[in-house]
């Protein structure tokens, strides 16, 4: 049975419509009503399914609105649900990327009206891909098809879902700003394949700077940590990583492509000819009193170029450590360990866990003029005063086992090496360590307990890390509930007994009955539930104990049993304790720290 689930725009695809379903398929394609459908779906049982008849009749209220209100059954399971029965695609709007052009080309007060939004535009086939509350609303897709000229392609969307694309797409700035500038620049869009005198004239052009600045606007003010500009067969998809989660923000036409990637090019003081290798650059980007230092990287595609921006925010101090989310046991642990005079600690966490983030705020806390802290790192991410920063540069021979060994000419306290990769860097910080300097460093590894063994791996002595190793540190980040919409609400039975299960004697106890937070979403947050983000953390001290099964047989699992004996706290521990607290939910740690 073909699906009839949309494809949403933002996963790069083309639009396809499908079909509706052939009578005689499986049971939901069979379905003579939305109640079976739903039922078919598990979105509810048999017991409610005979309940909504017998009200609905005895009431005379309809099926949705008792589904809505006694069984909170979610707006989009029912749209999809009636989508399916109508044989018509549905499209859930907060995973979509609108374009410009097809916003344009349907007045706010038309949409308000007919309660719907355009959210594509193909300009090969002059089709115009709409979202409707009520998909089988003839009138309303006659209207917009008379007053664009286009052909009509509808979709079904929930009533809350649509009302607040109209009420956020066509208020937000970075759509309309680049939908003016779309417009403006459309006497460039004649020009399919320029050279390179062309395409320096067109750069200059003002449409193309002002899309260029708005882009990088929305990114400072939306406090993205990376903007995606990725060319698609037909498009040019715009995405931002918001707290940890690219979002889908615009969709740009296909003609504006090379201008928008020179334009970038040019202030990256890259060659806007070159078209066939990776390129790197950087450059300084700043709104009202917020400056950014963007690293740009350019990739070679099928469909073109594709662009990488990483906002480096230079402005806004380092957070402390209890700002990050450390606290308890494992802040005093780990603050006993860095404050001893040598030894090392190392972070351990994937790509994007917030290890380095963490290590700043551990220098900042031991910068005094007393000591001498030098770091190496790739890239430098912070400007910390006080502290000698050196970016490593492979191309001229400064690695970070070049960079240590120099180091250790310059009378250092304190060494911070952005990441242990092999094992010559490896043994040069056990020796950094073994003659009296506290050494901070990061690596891959999914908990604190299998750094030991993967520095085994990379060749060091097992005796020699016994005696040098002062702390690990596992962490990962977590997004924070929105406090705008931030809602009380009463876990499953089963998601209590996960959590206690879990924590077991760092459960509170008491009879009272356990509320979780989440947010709703909202304006201020982007309608995610979600502003901000916060550590979970694992701190795991090299006790005598941990220090001989390191020296006996030193396994992840062996060391993690003996620690957690010890009275470490796991960071799914920590995520569960942060979630009983109000600062996140079940989904985000399980998201992050499910191993």
């Amino acid at each position: 049975m073909p699906t009839i689930k949309a494809m949403p725009v933002s996963n790069g695809n083309t639009i396809v419509v499908p079909t509706p379903p052939p009578q005689g398929g499986d049971s939901n394609a069979a379905a003579r009503s939305l109640l079976d459908i739903l039922l078919a779906e598990h979105a509810i049982t048999k017991e409610q399914y005979d309940d909504v008849q017998v009200k609905a009749e005895a009431s005379g209220t309809t099926e949705v609105d008792i589904l809505r209100t006694t069984y909170n059954v979610d707006d989009n399971r029912i749209a999809e649900a009636q989508a399916r029965l109508l044989g018509i695609p549905f499209i859930s709007l907060s995973t979509t990327a609108f374009s410009p052009e097809a916003l344009n080309m349907v007045p706010r007060p038309v949409a308000e009206r007919f309660h719907l939004i355009p959210f594509f535009y193909d300009d090969k086939t002059k089709t115009l891909y709409i979202a409707m509350a009520n998909p089988v609303d003839l009138d309303a897709q006659q209207f917009v098809r008379q007053k664009t000229g286009l052909t009509i392609k509808s979709f079904a969307s929930s009533v809350t879902d649509v009302a607040a694309a109209i009420q956020s797409q066509y208020r937000q700035e970075l759509v309309g700003e680049v939908g003016k500038a779309v417009k403006e620049s459309e006497a460039l869009t004649t020009i399919k394949t320029v050279d390179s005198k062309q395409i320096g004239q067109i750069i200059k052009e003002a449409p193309i700077a002002k899309i260029v600045g708005t882009i990088l606007e929305y990114a400072v003010t939306s406090r993205a940590s990376d903007v995606h500009i990725e060319p698609l067969d037909d498009r040019v998809r715009v995405r931002y990583r918001i707290d940890g989660i690219l979002y889908d923000r615009l969709s740009l036409p296909k003609t504006v492509q090379d201008a928008v990637i020179s334009r970038i090019k040019v202030l990256s003081e890259m060659k806007i000819d070159e078209h066939r290798i990776p390129q790197d650059g950087r450059f300084n980007f700043k709104v009202g009193n917020s400056e950014v230092d963007l690293r740009i990287s350019v990739l070679p595609t099928i469909h073109g170029e594709k662009i990488v921006m990483r906002l480096l925010r230079k402005s806004g101090a380092i957070p402390t450590l209890n700002e990050l989310g450390l606290g308890g046991t494992a802040l005093k642990n780990l603050e006993t360990a860095m404050l001893r005079p040598h030894g090392i600690i190392i972070v351990c966490g994937p790509t994007g866990s917030g290890k380095t983030t963490t290590l700043y705020s551990v220098l900042s806390k031991l910068n005094t003029s007393r000591v001498n802290i030098s770091s190496l790192e790739d890239p430098v991410e912070y400007e910390m005063p006080g502290i000698n920063q050196v970016q490593i540069n492979p191309a001229v021979g400064l690695t970070f086992a070049s960079g240590l060994r120099a180091f250790l000419r310059q009378d250092p306290n304190i060494i911070l090496v952005g990441e242990i990769r092999d094992g010559e860097t490896t043994d040069l910080a056990i020796q950094a360590a073994l003659t009296g300097h506290l050494v901070f460093s990061t690596l891959h590894t999914s908990n604190a307990a299998g750094a030991l063994p993967r520095l085994i791996d990379l060749g060091a002595e097992k005796f020699l890390l016994a005696s040098t190793m002062n702390a690990l540190v596992g962490q990962r980040i977590v997004r924070k509930i929105c406090p705008h919409c931030k809602t009380l609400y009463a876990p499953a039975p089963q998601i209590v007994e996960e959590i206690k299960k879990e924590l077991g004697p760092l459960f509170p106890q008491g009879d009272k009955e356990i509320s979780l937070y989440k947010g709703k979403g909202c304006q201020e947050c982007g309608d995610s539930g979600y502003i901000g983000r916060v550590g979970i953390f694992e701190v795991l001290p090299i006790t005598e104990k941990i220090a001989k099964i390191t020296l006996e047989h030193p396994d992840a699992d062996s060391i993690e049993q003996e620690a957690v004996g010890e009275g470490m706290i796991t960071m799914k521990q920590d995520g569960y304790l942060k979630v009983l607290s109000g600062m996140t939910t079940m989904e985000e740690v399980l998201r992050v720290a499910q191993e």
